[in-house]
């Protein structure tokens, strides 16, 4: 994963973590065409986040990356 994306990783998760929230408003957030910054594509291809019906949670890999990345609320 590219340091340039780490933080705009942990803040997608720390986000998702804050309160349930659906696919349609993560994807509305986060998804870009932008190349250089796939956040939403960069998590859900590491394993991070997972969509369970409507919903995005974060994984097992998504708390760890929090915690192994200083996140304030994981």
């Amino acid at each position: 994963m590219a340091d340039t994306l780490t933080p705009l990783i942990r803040d997608l998760l720390e986000w998702i973590a804050k309160q349930p929230r659906t696919h349609a408003e993560v994807i509305d957030g986060w998804r870009t065409s932008c190349p250089r910054l796939p956040v939403w594509e960069e998590a859900t291809d590491h394993g991070l986040v997972a969509r369970k019906g409507r919903m995005v949670e974060l994984t097992a890999r998504g708390r760890a990356f929090l915690e192994d990345h200083g996140a304030s609320n994981a």
